[in-house]
């Protein structure tokens, strides 16, 4: 049973931007001052604009600029600033409160032998959640999928060395999505101590990019990578039937999904490097 005194163990949350408006969505999140947390904000395509006064004069706020393309980049911009007991993913246009953070801190801070944990989110959409905590690391429940900002990692031994591959993700070459289910995927592979817990740490407006139809073909080509690397045996079988789930789903059309995603797996055993191997040297 989790406590309710304050928690001891510090959290980063990293926020990542790109363009002058960005961040002053970030200004908009009105970010909550907590002790023991900081934010990271990491942002693309800044053009040299000024950061807001209302988060220059903040010290538990740090704006870092990258002048780097892709998300996955942005990300892990902010990871490497990290230096608190746990960090966790945040977008521009989520909102917190002080109890949500608290409790991302309590879960990991109960449950010492913790590595990686997934939570939920509260906002549009018909995402459909395990009714109660569970284990990731030997297996997912059925159905399951993340969000990137439902995600946190306490930084030590492998899982110091966790980052978003930086082939997946908006503003990669080649491959725009699934670079959460890849990091899930590292972290699994490196039998780091994963689990889900059915508690709500933020609130999120409007569609996330896992609801919306697939109109790029660089994020079908994503799953198709995604799945050569986790499903190693099968994926001549999977690929296929993704490709049918997402037509009856009306989000692609089969033929377009399955000449996609078939090019992705070409490109994921060609172009792409493994990160569990990577993380092992």
């Amino acid at each position: 049973m989790m406590t309710t005194t304050t928690p001891r163990l510090t959290l980063d949350v990293l926020i990542c931007t790109y363009t002058p408006a960005g961040i002053f969505r970030v200004e908009a999140m009105d970010l909550p001052a907590v002790a023991g947390v900081r934010y990271i904000v990491s942002w693309q395509e800044h053009h040299d604009a000024e950061v807001p006064a209302s988060l220059a004069s903040r010290t538990d706020v740090d704006v870092l600029r990258l002048d780097q393309k892709g998300l996955s980049f942005n990300r892990n911009n902010a990871i490497e600033a990290s230096t608190a007991d746990v960090w966790l993913v945040a977008d521009d246009d989520l909102r917190y409160t002080p109890e949500q953070l608290n409790a991302v801190r309590r879960v990991f801070e109960d449950n010492p032998s913790l590595d990686y944990a997934s939570f939920m989110f509260d906002g549009s959409g018909s995402k459909i959640y395990p009714s109660s905590e569970c284990d990731l690391t030997s297996g997912l429940p059925k159905g399951f999928y993340q969000t990137s900002f439902e995600v946190a990692v306490r930084p030590r031994g492998l899982a110091s060395k966790l980052r978003f591959h930086p082939a997946f993700g908006l503003g990669s070459p080649w491959l725009h999505a699934a670079e959460e289910e890849m990091l899930l995927l590292t972290a699994r592979k490196l039998k780091l101590n994963c689990r889900f817990f059915p508690i709500v740490i933020t609130t999120h407006t409007g569609p996330t990019t896992g609801t919306r139809p697939v109109t790029d073909p660089c994020v079908l080509r994503a799953w198709g990578a995604y799945m050569y690397f986790a499903f190693p045996f099968t994926f001549p079988m999977r690929v296929p039937l993704k490709a049918w789930r997402l037509s009856r789903a009306g989000q692609s059309r089969f033929w377009t999904a399955l000449w996609e995603m078939l090019r992705g797996v070409g490109i994921g055993s060609s172009r792409v490097n493994n990160p569990w191997e990577e993380a092992r040297r």
